[in-house]
C-alpha cells in the first residue's frame, strides 16, 4: 500500500536528510584528513571563508611557561640531557581565534634554519616543519576543554609528530576555540 505523506511530513524528513554534521565534527574529519593541523586549519580557514587570505599565523602566548608533561621525554624518546624547544601559541586566521596550542619539539631534529624561524617568527610549527615530512599520530582527542584549555574550547587534541623514519619530532596540545566554527 503506498501511503502519500502530508508536505510538512516531507519537508521535515528532507531537512532530517540534508542536515549538515554539526561545526565541531567538520573540524574534527578536517584535522583528521591532514598530518598538519596548520593545513587543515589553513583549508578550513578557507572553506569557512573566515578570512581572505586564509593564512594562519602563530602569535605567541606571552608570560606563560610550559610545564612538561610527566610523559613527555618518553614520548618524544630524548633523555633528561637533551634540550627541548617549546612554544606556546594562539592560531589565527584573519581575526578568527582558531586554536591554542602548547608544542614542546625537539630542536636537534630541525634544521638550524627551521629552528631560527621557530623562535623568530609567527610562522606555524606545522609550516616551518612541514618539509620534513612528518606524519600526525593522534594520542587524545575529546569535545570540549582538555589539560590546561581556555575558556570557549570545543575540541581537545593531543598528539605526537613523527619524522618519516620513526622518530618523534614534537609533542603538540590543542584548544580549538568556538571561534574557529
Amino acid at each position: 500500500m503506498n501511503r502519500i505523506l502530508p508536505s510538512a511530513a516531507l519537508a521535515g524528513l528532507t531537512a532530517c536528510a540534508i542536515q549538515p554534521a554539526a561545526p565541531v565534527e567538520g573540524l574534527e574529519r578536517m584535522l583528521a584528513s591532514h598530518d598538519s593541523a596548520t593545513a587543515a586549519l589553513e583549508q578550513w580557514c578557507e572553506q569557512q571563508g573566515l578570512a581572505n587570505p586564509a593564512r594562519v599565523i602563530a602569535e605567541q602566548v606571552p608570560g606563560q611557561l610550559l610545564e612538561e608533561p610527566g610523559d613527555l621525554r618518553s614520548l618524544l624518546a630524548v633523555p633528561a640531557s637533551e634540550p627541548l624547544g617549546s612554544r606556546h601559541v594562539r592560531l589565527t586566521c584573519g581575526d578568527r581565534l582558531l586554536s591554542q596550542a602548547q608544542n614542546w619539539y625537539v630542536p636537534s631534529r630541525l634544521t638550524p634554519e627551521m629552528n631560527a624561524v621557530l623562535a623568530s617568527s609567527t610562522t606555524p610549527f606545522g609550516k616551518v616543519a612541514a618539509p620534513l615530512g612528518f606524519r600526525r599520530e593522534l594520542i587524545e582527542t575529546r569535545r570540549g576543554a582538555g589539560l590546561d584549555c581556555p575558556a570557549g574550547t570545543v575540541l581537545f587534541q593531543r598528539a605526537v609528530l613523527r619524522l618519516p623514519d620513526g622518530r618523534p619530532l614534537a609533542h603538540v596540545l590543542e584548544c580549538y576555540a568556538a571561534s574557529a566554527l
